[in-house]
């Protein structure tokens, strides 16, 4: 026995020489990623494949909590829920988590035992997924007792699951699911059948387009540029056809304005205000930043396109029905702009039908209180954004849905696409007084409806009431 003893003590040593020989090579051969936002090996930080994630180094750890985090910012979601996100992992894995978030990168430092460690990570581009993001607030909550079991390798991979989960839908479902939500803000708008018909053609080909040229990696501003000018140019082309066979009157050409509207950034514009509502200054500002950016490339464009065919945004014709009748049809119209953004927002056909109810009731309240009574449209869009956020938690309460992914497409349909554009287009033929006028009664608009959020948030959110 004594004899062997030796001999097993220098097979153990080998062994682990061999094995961390391995290790390195496998390092070394690990080819380093060519992207601009270089992608992020995190097998490498893995050490010990036996010992569960709870157990693991402090680095292999906080891997697992930074990489929550930027999947959770991958999702549109803002500061908030990824911090809170990120802390109920660190907390699982006893860590103590201080997190910096922005649009697109968050810097984060986990503490434990009297050592910290420290990260930035980055994302190439943002956009909205809220499949994804129910997907992961589901792994959040359920995984203390995943913990306890699984090593980081397994925790990674089902992360990695996750991360390449595709999209729900093609292209083409994504352009129809404009084509629905812009015709229906069209009437919202007070359009009619000519151009309800038009818009959907324009806006459908358009946001088709912009998801093509989405899954080709096409930068951001240059996406929403090619896909806007396409929806206003197919719908002055079918217009011109309607116009020429159907004697359509010219004064409809008024709803080239809903074919863009498809590119209204509703989550970074509520988000942010959310978030600076927060003190999460960073991330608000620069989702601010990011919407404003987007609205304005979309706007100067669909005002070049329509100075260079010299259509203009004049008032809709009337539709001639009663107000019971035009009240009704709200109810419809609401819930197809409001699912149809779900499913461009990549939600769940379930959470596209739930948030379509409640931004059905939310904004044909907002609208019959502007036609029924003397209240202010900006009034009238805090109320009917207050509605759409108690509902959602309640709602959010029973069915466990992120509760921003049922209000902000509840409150889209709310956003003044049609105020933006025409003061953009009156500032640039020289209108300046009217162009300021309509900013500003946009601008008011834009600050009530994530205050009504904000509020209905504060009623029924012991967390969010508190700062800590």
């Amino acid at each position: 026995m004594h004899t062997d003893a030796p001999l097993i003590l220098s097979w153990y040593l080998i062994s682990f020489k061999l094995e961390a020989i391995m290790d390195k090579f496998i390092k070394q051969q690990t080819p380093l990623s060519q992207s601009h936002h270089m992608a992020i090996p995190w097998q490498s930080l893995i050490q010990n494949d036996k010992q569960p994630a709870k157990d693991a180094s402090l680095p292999e750890r906080a891997s697992i909590v930074g990489r929550i985090g930027i999947q959770m910012l991958s999702c549109g979601t803002g500061a908030w829920r990824v911090r809170d996100a990120m802390n109920k992992i660190a907390r699982k894995l006893n860590l103590s988590c201080s997190a910096d978030i922005g649009l697109i990168n968050l810097t984060y430092t986990c503490f434990s035992d009297g050592h910290s460690y420290t990260q930035q990570l980055s994302l190439p581009n943002t956009g909205v997924n809220t499949d994804k993001l129910n997907t992961l607030e589901n792994f959040v909550k359920h995984i203390g007792d995943t913990f306890s079991t699984l090593t980081v390798r397994q925790v990674h991979n089902k992360i990695n699951d996750i991360q390449n989960k595709p999209k729900q839908y093609s292209p083409i479902v994504a352009g129809l699911a404009a084509a629905l939500a812009c015709s229906a803000f069209i009437f919202l708008l007070g359009g009619g059948i000519p151009e309800m018909i038009c818009s959907f053609i324009g806006a459908g080909i358009g946001n088709f387009v912009r998801a093509t040229l989405g899954k080709h990696t096409i930068t951001t501003l240059v996406g929403v540029a090619i896909s806007v000018a396409i929806a206003c140019l197919v719908y002055m082309f079918a217009f011109k056809i309607f116009e020429t066979y159907l004697h359509v009157l010219v004064q409809h050409e008024a709803g080239y304005i809903g074919a863009m509207l498809f590119v209204v950034p509703g989550f970074p514009f509520i988000t942010s205000m959310l978030d600076m509502s927060k003190l999460d200054m960073r991330s608000g500002l620069e989702r601010l930043t990011y919407a404003i950016m987007i609205t304005q490339v979309a706007t100067l464009v669909g005002w070049l396109v329509a100075l260079f065919f010299d259509f203009r945004p004049e008032n809709f014709l009337p539709l001639g029905l009663s107000p019971i009748v035009i009240g009704l049809l709200r109810l419809p119209a609401s819930f197809c702009g409001v699912y149809g953004f779900s499913i461009m927002f990549n939600s769940s056909q379930r959470m596209a039908i739930v948030a379509g109810f409640i931004g059905a009731l939310a904004n044909t309240l907002r609208l019959e209180l502007v036609d029924l009574t003397t209240i202010p449209p900006a009034a009238a869009a805090f109320v009917g954004a207050l509605v759409a956020g108690l509902i959602a938690s309640i709602v959010t309460h029973y069915n466990g849905y992120p509760r921003i992914s049922l209000t902000v497409p509840a409150i889209v349909i709310m956003v003044p696409g049609l105020y933006i554009y025409r003061a953009i287009y009156n500032i640039g033929t020289n209108q300046i007084a009217v162009g300021a006028l309509w900013m500003t009664k946009a601008a008011l608009i834009m600050m009530f409806l994530p205050l009504g959020l904000f509020v209905a948030r504060t009623l029924l959110d012991k967390n969010w009431r508190h700062f800590d």
